[in-house]
C-alpha cells in the first residue's frame, strides 16, 4: 500500500474522524473506502447494458418465430436450438 499525504479542510477531516469513531474503524480505512468509491464511480464507472451499442453476430442463428416460441424456449429447460 502506498502512503500519501493530502490536504483537507479541518471540518471535513473532523467529519471523517467522527464517522470512523461511530463505525469503530480507523479514519484511514474510511478515507481509503471513499477513494475506492470515487474511483469506481468517477474514474472507472460500470456501464449499464442500456448504454452499450448492439453487436452484430454476422448471421441469423434462428429465425424469429414470435413471442410464443420465445416464451416456450425460456420456460422449457430442455428446449433445443
Amino acid at each position: 500500500m502506498k502512503t500519501i499525504t493530502i490536504n483537507v479542510s479541518e471540518p471535513v477531516y473532523a467529519e471523517f474522524q467522527r464517522f470512523a469513531v461511530d463505525q469503530d474503524r480507523p479514519t484511514s480505512e474510511i478515507i481509503r473506502e471513499a477513494m475506492e468509491y470515487y474511483r469506481q464511480t468517477k474514474i472507472h464507472p460500470v456501464r449499464s447494458l442500456r448504454d452499450s451499442r448492439p453487436t452484430s453476430v454476422k448471421a441469423v442463428l434462428k429465425p424469429w418465430a414470435g413471442r410464443a416460441e420465445l416464451l416456450d424456449d425460456i420456460l422449457d429447460p430442455h428446449a433445443r436450438d
